[in-house]
C-alpha cells in the first residue's frame, strides 16, 4: 500500500510541475485583446473607460460598454503617472475607478520555482525511470534494503505433516526445531547448534517446503529470499542487502533465514570474468562475514537450498557456517506413497483408486511431479464432469506427466501408421522376451508430446544398482523398433533417431564410466563435469590417447551391433506375434498391459 502511495505521489508532482510551467508560460489574461497605453489614454480622454485594475505589470481595462481589454505598463512605474505623461487629462482620469491589487506573497517563490522547475522535473523523471528500470516498486534510494519476505510463526501454514518422502531429512532438521524451541537444553551441555543447514537435492524434491515446515514447527519468524535477489546492477548493493537481512533477523531472533538457490550467489570465488572483485563475490564475502559474526545466543539459523552443491565455495561449507548437509533424493516407493497421501488429502477419490499401485507406477517421480500428477487427475475428472477422481484419471495423468498430452488431431497416412505400429510392437515384444527388462504397461501409436508413439515400461521395484546384462537387454529393447522396421519393410525410417541416441549413450557409458568392456577392462575414461543430481554431463576432459579413443569407439559399436542382432533374432523367432501386435495396434491404437500380455502369451 505504501509503495503505491509513493508512486502516486510521483505522478502528482509531475502533474503539478506541468501546471506551474503552463501557467508560467501562458498567463490567465493571455486570452484578452491587448492595447498599448497610448490607446488607453485616448479612451480615457474620450470618457469611454469605466475602471482599471492593476496587478503588478498587468493592466485590465473595463469600458463603459462592458468590453474588457488588457494592457501592460513598465515595471517600477505607477500607472497614473504613466498615463499623465502620455497626455491623459487629470479630470478625465479622476472619473476612472483605478484599483491596484497588492503583489502576491507567492510571486517570488513562483518565479524561483519557475527558474529551477526544469532541473527539478528532470531529476524527478530520472529517479522515476531508474526505479522502473530496476523492476521494483520500492523507492529509488532503497536498493540496499533486503527484499526478504518475512512470515511470522504464529499461524504456521506448513508443518512436518505436510512433508513426506524425506523422513531422514526431517529427522535431521528436527534437532534444529528443538534448538529453537529449547535452546537452553543444548547450551547447558556446551553444545553448539549448527549455524547453517544446506538442503541438497534434485529440483522438486521439497527443499523449500521442508524449510517452511521447520519454521512452522518451531513457531518462529521465517525470512525467505532467493540467491538471485541479492545481486543488482549497482556495486555494493548485494552486500548491503545481506547486512540488512541479518540485521532484521537479529531484531526478530530466534528466527530462520532461508536462502533458496544459494548457488546463484555462493559459487566458487575467482571463477568468473571479474575475478575476486565481482559484485556476486562481494555479496558472498558479506554472507561469510555475517555468519561468522553469529554468537551462540542469537538463535538464528540459516537454511540454504541448492541442486548444485559442487559449485559452492568451500568457505561457505566449512564448519562454523553451513555445518550440516541434508540430502533430499528422489523418493522410493514408500516415499512416493506418503507424498500421494499428502496431496490426495481432502480430494474426493473414487473407490477404485489404489495409491499403492500409483506409487509403484511412478518411479523417478519427485514431490513436484506427484503434486502435478494429482492436480492433472483432478482437472481430468472435472473435464469429464465427474464428482470424484477415478483410477483412470490418475493413469492418464501419469502418462501426461511423462510424455505429455495426447495429440489425436495429428493426421498421419495409413502407411506411416503401419510403420509406427510395427515400430512400437517391436519395442514391446523384445522387451517382453528379454529377462532383464522392465515389464511393458502400455503400448500406443497415439502421439504424445513430441513422440509419435510410445511403449511405457515400469519397473516392479526401485533399483539403485544395475548389471551389465540389464544394460545390454535395455539397449536391445531400444533398438527393437528400428529392427522391426528393417525386418518388415526392408527400409530404415527416421522415427528411431531418439532410440539410437539413447542406446549409443548408454553403450558409451558402459565402456567409459562403468568399466564393462572386456577389451578395455575395469577402467574409466575422461574427467567429466556433471550437473549434480541431474545426471547431465556438461563437459569432458579427455585423458586418454587416440589409440584408446579408437578402441572405445570399437567397443561401443560392438555393444550396439550385438544388441541390434539380438533384437532382430527375437523378432524373427516371434514374427507371428509381431504381426498380431501390429495389426491390433492399427485397429485400437492403444493396448493396455492385460491385452498386450494376452497377445504375446
Amino acid at each position: 500500500m505504501g509503495t503505491n502511495w509513493r508512486g502516486a505521489l510521483v505522478y502528482v508532482f509531475i502533474f503539478l510541475a506541468a501546471v506551474v510551467l503552463i501557467f508560467g508560460l501562458f498567463p490567465m489574461n493571455g486570452s484578452l485583446e491587448e492595447i498599448p497605453l497610448s490607446q488607453l489614454v485616448t479612451a480615457v480622454n474620450a470618457g469611454r473607460v469605466e475602471s482599471i485594475l492593476v496587478e503588478e505589470d498587468d493592466v485590465e481595462i473595463t469600458f463603459t460598454d462592458g468590453e474588457v481589454i488588457a494592457s501592460r505598463k513598465e515595471s517600477n512605474t505607477e500607472l497614473t503617472q504613466a498615463l499623465l505623461l502620455l497626455g491623459a487629462g487629470e479630470t478625465e482620469l479622476a472619473n476612472v475607478d483605478i484599483q491596484v491589487e497588492p503583489p502576491s506573497p507567492w510571486g517570488d517563490w513562483l518565479v524561483a520555482l519557475g527558474s529551477f522547475l526544469p532541473f527539478i522535473f528532470l531529476a524527478v523523471l530520472f529517479l522515476f525511470l531508474m526505479r522502473q528500470a530496476q523492476g521494483t516498486n520500492n523507492q529509488a534510494l532503497s536498493f540496499g534494503k533486503s527484499r526478504a519476505r518475512m512470515f511470522t510463526g504464529e499461524k504456521p501454514t506448513v508443518t512436518f505433516d505436510d512433508v513426506a518422502g524425506v523422513e531422514e531429512a526431517k529427522q535431521e532438521l528436527a534437532e534444529v526445531v528443538e534448538f529453537l524451541k529449547e535452546p537452553q537444553k543444548f547450551i547447558s551441555l556446551g553444545a553448539r547448534i549448527p549455524k547453517g543447514v544446506v538442503l541438497m537435492g534434485p529440483p522438486g524434491t521439497g527443499k523449500t517446503l521442508l524449510a517452511k515446515a521447520v519454521s512452522g514447527e518451531a513457531g518462529v519468524p521465517f525470512f525467505s529470499i532467493s540467491g538471485s535477489e541479492f545481486v543488482e546492477m549497482f556495486v555494493g548493493v548485494g552486500a548491503s542487502r545481506v547486512r540488512d537481512l541479518f540485521e532484521q533477523a537479529r531484531r526478530n531472533s530466534p528466527c530462520i533465514i532461508f536462502v533458496d538457490e544459494v548457488d546463484a550467489v555462493g559459487r566458487h570465488r575467482g571463477a568468473g570474468l571479474g575475478g575476486s572483485h565481482d559484485e556476486r563475490e562481494q555479496t558472498l564475502n558479506q554472507i561469510l562475514v555475517e555468519m561468522d559474526g553469529f554468537s551462540t545466543d542469537t538463535n538464528i539459523i540459516v537454511i540454504a537450498a541448492t541442486n548444485r552443491p559442487d559449485i559452492l565455495d568451500p568457505a561457505l561449507l566449512r564448519p562454523g557456517r553451513f555445518d550440516r548437509r541434508v540430502v533430499l533424493d528422489r523418493p522410493d516407493i514408500k516415499g512416493r506413497r506418503g507424498i500421494l497421501d499428502v496431496h490426495a488429502r481432502g480430494k474426493p477419490l473414487a473407490r477404485d483408486v489404489d495409491l499403492d499401485v500409483l506409487a509403484q507406477g511412478t518411479p523417478g517421480f519427485v514431490g513436484a511431479d506427484i503434486e502435478n500428477l494429482v492436480n492433472e487427475a483432478a482437472i481430468l475428472a472435472a473435464r469429464r464432469n465427474k464428482k470424484s477422481i477415478g483410477m483412470s484419471e490418475f493413469q492418464e495423468a501419469v502418462e501426461r506427466v511423462i510424455a505429455g498430452p495426447e495429440r489425436k488431431s495429428r493426421l498421419i497416412t495409413a502407411d506411416e501408421k503401419r510403420v509406427l505400429a510395427y515400430h512400437e510392437a517391436g519395442h514391446a515384444l523384445v522387451q517382453t522376451k528379454l529377462p532383464n527388462t522392465d515389464p511393458v504397461h502400455k503400448v500406443s501409436i497415439v502421439a504424445r508430446g513430441m513422440s509419435l508413439g510410445y511403449t511405457m515400461s515400469m519397473p516392479e521395484k526401485d533399483r539403485y544398482l544395475h548389471t551389465q546384462d540389464k544394460f545390454e537387454d535395455d539397449i536391445a529393447g531400444m533398438l527393437a523398433g528400428r529392427a522391426a522396421e528393417e525386418l518388415v519393410f526392408g527400409d530404415k525410417w527416421t522415427g528411431a533417431s531418439d532410440d539410437l541416441e539413447k542406446a549409443t549413450k548408454l553403450a558409451r557409458k558402459m565402456v567409459t564410466t562403468y568399466g564393462m568392456s572386456p577389451l578395455l577392462g575395469p577402467l574409466t575414461f575422461g574427467d567429466r563435469d556433471e550437473l549434480v543430481f541431474l545426471g547431465r554431463e556438461i563437459a569432458e576432459q579427455r585423458n586418454y590417447s587416440d589409440h584408446v579413443a579408437e578402441e572405445i569407439d570399437q567397443e561401443v559399436r560392438r555393444i550396439v551391433e550385438h544388441a541390434y542382432e539380438r533384437a532382430r533374432g527375437i523378432l524373427i523367432t516371434y514374427r507371428d506375434k509381431l504381426d498380431q501386435l501390429a495389426t491390433r495396434l492399427i485397429e485400437v491404437e492403444t493396448l493396455e498391459r492385460r491385452d498386450f500380455e494376452a497377445l504375446v502369451a
